[in-house]
């Protein structure tokens, strides 16, 4: 009997709903924890991440002006495939060396349901209606941000990335993520899990590749509108904030509290990527 060779993983970049390879056709090895090989990533370009930019910005006017309960049905229909792919995504967690991957993965789902249900929540708790003097109606209400950069954490492949992505995606923002270096796959098959679910192509894309490469590219391009910088190394945040500044990027990082605890999950976390408009509106019109 032959024996059989293994059909190792090649994994793509995902750009505005489609799984392209880098435009530089480079890759690199991805190991398990233990020195195992596992897959060839796409090592991305700064091509590749302005292609990425491109197609946020193409899919944020569909996305934002999405009605927020649709988008908050569209992340619970991401928690329930990610439901559907549970022993794939804890055999990745477990390669990248998780103490406990059926937790993390858990963690992970929920997070998604608990940011899906803000979504047609968030106007009415973080929104207001302004005592002004005169016959008007005053309001103040959130807006999203636009096109917002993600660097993944490096150490939690899987939560958390969930945990910066859904809250800048559930206000209507649309994001370029930088995926773990060291262990991308769980963001690869996340971004399968919403390739084929009710996200539209666009809103999420994903870059997987060296950090120190795409960091500098992400935080200097004039149209990101906002930095979650949780991810980024300590040896290369100064010159990400500095570059951040040249369009005047928000820039956030993530509070510094263990992912599982309930303190790592806030409906402060979406307005951090949230502008808020005031708006006048005459009585009686």
């Amino acid at each position: 009997m032959t024996e059989r060779l293994e059909v190792r993983r090649t994994a793509k970049l995902y750009i505005g709903g489609a799984f392209p390879r880098s435009e530089s056709g480079r890759s690199y090895e991805v190991t398990a924890h233990d020195g195992r090989p596992l897959a060839q990533a796409s090592r991305a370009s700064r091509k590749d991440l302005r292609e990425a930019v491109v197609a946020a910005r193409a899919a944020f006017p569909t996305w934002s002006g999405a009605a927020p309960s649709l988008r908050g049905q569209i992340l619970y229909r991401v928690a329930e495939m990610m439901e559907g792919r549970r022993g794939q995504f804890e055999a990745e967690l477990a390669d990248a060396g998780a103490a406990d991957p059926a937790r993390g993965v858990s963690a992970s789902i929920d997070r998604w349901v608990w940011y899906a249900g803000w979504a047609d929540k968030l106007a009415q708790v973080v929104g207001a209606t302004n005592p002004v003097a005169g016959p008007f109606f005053n309001f103040t209400l959130p807006e999203p941000t636009g096109v917002v950069g993600i660097v993944a954490p490096g150490d939690q492949a899987l939560l958390g990335l969930v945990s910066r992505l859904a809250p800048a995606i559930v206000s209507g923002n649309t994001t370029v993520v930088v995926a773990s270096e060291r262990s991308p796959l769980p963001a690869v098959s996340l971004a399968e899990v919403l390739a084929t679910s009710d996200v539209p192509g666009g809103v999420v894309n994903v870059l997987t590749g060296h950090t120190s490469e795409l960091v500098p590219w992400l935080a200097g391009h004039m149209d990101v509108n906002g930095l979650d910088v949780t991810g980024v190394p300590a040896e290369l945040l100064a010159d990400t904030e500095r570059s951040a500044a040249d369009n005047i990027k928000r820039v956030h990082r993530a509070p510094d509290a263990d992912p599982f605890d309930q303190a790592a999950r806030s409906p402060y976390e979406i307005t951090a990527f949230t502008e808020f408009k005031t708006v006048w509106h005459p009585m009686g019109a």
